[in-house]
């Protein structure tokens, strides 16, 4: 039977040990994001004894049969964590990274599958939440919250319980709820670059049955990359920017949250949360350009465009500290959402849940592509993203038998003003999109125990949504290659009379999908220390319209959804007396409409997009936490992947042998090392931390492998192997004047690793010019915390 209250919550209190441990790489259905986990204890008995009621019941998440890994609150308050961009490799094939040139767009991988383009009418490959509301474009997706209490990362199709476009699995940001008890914490640091950050959260006593808490953070730093004038003389095209530095940080977050109980039996949470960016966007630094191109100097084309625009003179494949640019940069991001969830215990018959939520982003930037003080090429977006949603559930449990149901509904609008310009505006464009989304889905998951050592887990979700398109390409320098669909819903200003004729504006009809995904895990548990299963889902990534297309047939033809089937078995044990934990997972993945982005430079500096053909994806996972004595804990984690395209349709012929596969190391592994050096009697004590993080060459996008010199192919553009190490210091647990503080020294990128992290490859029609951005370079700096 489903049951509240004083028993879960010991239940619970009883078993969290492992949360407590600095680095917590577990397994779990993590879908119940509304649970409040309770606060670790100080000093932890047992390894491997988390309670969740992430199925809607008392479980520890080792007896779960799917891959996910966990970060708690002590691992991310030791180290200031308040973004998933700080996770980087959280888990074993999971690659967590910026987009190209910008800050705040999320790139995020999972076995091997990721969404490149950040275009507003693009979906991503991995689900984003925030306490059980889904967040839904690239664009504005790195963002801080002050008070979390955990990540989980969901590896492999989640399309059941999630739905739509969590084909490579699905992360969930779950915060600190408010406890209806004054206190609070409050943590300033500095660092180099002039870092500067402001960081806490204040709980409020409760009154009349409402607790309230509040957090925030101010984080500024200066550029990583000093502005500074045209180095090369004699270059008569040459501009200056107003800007002084670039990649630098300005960023504000802020979030409420309040509890009602009006009876014992409901809790309502609402949750406001707001992130404003004022920043310069990250340095995309001239790298290349093409033999042969017109930017070679040997080339017979360069006297005509190479002497005007001497971008050879700038191109650099060592990282740089200084930039120079003639455009005024800036990236501008306002995020807002509210949220309000309510539980309503029915008794025997279950729990009943909903998630009501809205989401606006505002994102606002001006890019100077080429990273030079040429006017080669200039871009900008006003993108304007709103979403509402709601979902209900049931959940509860029937003797063996425990389910969850539910409905969903999500609606959104989308829209990007795109103005670009290249080579001193000889081409400019007026590019514009727009686009909805209606989805609605049913769902339901039951777990049957068919004896004490076997259950057996059936889900199913049925979807069906709806999409629109807007498209305006304006090429002003020809305007009678524009063209126009759905010219009365495009946004931005009215198009000028008579730029476009009759025969240039069109109209497309919706687009609709349907989708049913299943879910089917055996698990069987030969001791009460080891648990084996054997799973199979399907995953959904949704359809829709290439937004920015500078071909209109292909605009007006929506691509098809990409669908996955993943085949998992894995190993789940707790040995040596709890002091060891070891998770292993392997996986089979077909894929099948493969929606790949493939940027082409040309026209409006568009991509095109192919559902080329079909995919084999197949890989190991690893994760250890060994605790030998007390006051050591070492966690690890190894991946492998083996991607294989099956089919690949390039303009009618089959090329998979000679495609790459982009964002897909072939091996990760990262490690930790926490020892807590000494403990005094008060309770004062120091812990050392390194955290290292290795990821194998990869590419970046799905270009040939082979081509002649000059043409584009992968190897432009992949992406070095680095290694990046972490250190950290914390002295905690100082008790003065009746409170605790604690002070950090922290250093990151120690060995100042200089490598190329992303790249953009503008290919043959523009020379081959390409840009790079490096990881960020070394810093360091202290934390002063008081917790009270």
């Amino acid at each position: 039977m489903f049951t509240r209250g004083k028993g879960l919550r010991a239940a619970i209190l009883s078993g969290v040990s492992l949360v407590a441990l600095p680095c917590t790489s577990v397994f779990a259905q993590a879908q119940d994001t509304a649970v409040t986990p309770p606060a670790p204890p100080a000093a932890p008995e047992a390894y491997g004894d988390i309670v969740v009621t992430a199925q809607r019941r008392e479980q520890n998440l080792q007896d779960v049969p799917i891959a996910v890994s966990a970060v708690d609150e002590r691992y991310l308050e030791q180290r200031n964590i308040t973004s998933i961009e700080q996770l980087g490799n959280i888990a074993p094939n999971v690659k967590i990274e910026r987009g190209a040139s910008n800050t705040t767009v999320a790139q995020i991988t999972i076995r091997g599958a990721t969404t490149i383009n950040p275009a507003l009418t693009w979906e991503p490959t991995v689900g984003l939440y925030l306490d059980g509301v889904y967040l839904g474009k690239a664009q504005g997706g790195f963002f801080d919250v002050a008070d979390i209490a955990r990540v989980e990362v969901l590896r492999g199709p989640q399309g059941t319980l999630y739905g739509r476009n969590t084909l490579a699995g699905a992360i969930n940001i779950i915060t600190q709820k408010p406890t209806g008890e004054f206190g609070g914490k409050a943590q300033v640091s500095y660092g180099n670059y002039d870092f500067r950050q402001v960081r806490g959260n204040l709980d409020l006593p409760s009154f009349a049955g409402f607790a309230v808490k509040l957090s925030g953070q101010i984080t500024k730093r200066d550029g990583f990359y000093k502005v500074v004038p045209n180095p090369v003389p004699n270059v008569p095209l040459a501009g200056q920017s107003n800007v002084k530095s670039v990649d630098n940080q300005d960023t504000k977050s802020f979030m409420a949250q309040v509890r009602y109980n009006p009876v014992e039996a409901l809790t309502l949470d609402y949750a406001f949360d707001y992130s404003k960016v004022d920043q310069r966007p990250a340095y995309t630094q001239p790298y290349s350009f093409y033999s042969g191109g017109f930017f070679d100097p040997t080339s017979p084309a360069y006297p005509f465009v190479g002497a005007t625009f001497p971008y050879d003179k700038y191109v650099n494949t060592e990282r740089q500290d200084v930039a120079s640019i003639n455009e005024d940069v800036f990236e501008r991001v306002r995020v807002y959402g509210h949220s309000l969830t309510g539980a309503l215990d029915l008794g025997d018959i279950g729990e009943l849940k909903s998630i009501t939520a809205y989401r606006s982003v505002n994102f606002d930037d001006r890019l100077d592509l080429d990273g030079s003080p040429l006017p080669l090429a200039t871009s900008g977006r006003d993108s304007h993203y709103h979403a509402f949603s709601q979902e209900l559930q049931l959940a509860g449990s029937l003797d063996r038998l425990t389910y969850v149901v539910g409905l969903y509904y999500s609606a959104d609008k989308a829209k990007t003003i795109n103005p670009q310009s290249f080579f001193a505006g000889s081409a400019q464009y007026d590019s514009r999109y727009a686009g909805t989304t209606k989805s609605y889905a049913a769902f339901g998951q039951v777990d049957y125990e068919v004896t004490d050592q076997i259950t057996l887990t059936g889900g199913l979700r049925l979807t069906k949504e709806r999409k629109t398109i807007s498209r305006l390409y304006g090429d002003l320098a020809n305007p009678a290659n524009s063209f126009a669909y759905n010219l009365d819903k495009v946004p931005g200003p009215d198009v000028p009379a008579g730029f476009l004729t009759a025969d240039q504006i069109y109209t497309t009809p919706k687009a609709k999908y349907s989708n049913v995904s299943p879910t089917l895990v055996v698990s069987y548990k030969p001791t009460q220390e080891v648990n084996l299963y054997a799973k199979y889902a399907k995953g959904f990534k949704s359809g829709g319209f290439n937004g920015e297309s500078s071909d209109p047939n292909e605009l007006a033809t929506p691509y098809r959804p990409e669908k996955l089937d993943s085949y998992e078995i894995g190993l789940k044990s707790r040995l040596l007396d709890n002091r060891l934990t070891l998770n292993i997972a392997a996986f089979w993945n077909e894929s099948k409409d493969l929606q790949l982005s493939v940027f082409t430079g040309q026209g409006a500096a568009s991509s095109i997009v192919l559902n080329a053909g079909s995919a084999r994806i197949r890989g190991l996972e690893v994760e250890a936490v060994a605790r030998p004595v007390d006051s050591l804990t070492v966690s690890g984690s190894f991946a492998y992947l083996d991607p294989k395209y099956k089919t690949f349709i390039d303009r009618g012929q089959d090329v998979a042998d000679n495609r790459a596969f982009s964002h897909a190391p072939h091996y990760q592994a990262n490690g930790s090392v926490d020892w807590r050096a000494f403990e005094a009697a008060d309770g004062m004590r120091l812990n050392l931390i390194a955290d290292v993080a290795y990821t194998a060459k990869y590419f970046i996008f799905p270009f040939a492998l082979r081509g002649p010199v000059g043409t584009q192919t992968a190897y432009n553009t992949q992406a070095p192997a680095r290694t990046v190490v972490d250190l950290r210091a914390v002295l905690s647990e100082i008790d003065m004047g009746g409170v605790k503080w604690s002070l950090t020294a922290f250093g990151r990128n120690v060995f100042d690793a200089e490598k190329e992290l992303t790249y953009i490859d503008f290919g043959p029609s523009f020379g081959g010019l390409t840009t790079a951005n490096f990881i960020p370079p070394r810093t360091y700096g202290l934390t002063l915390g008081v917790n009270f």
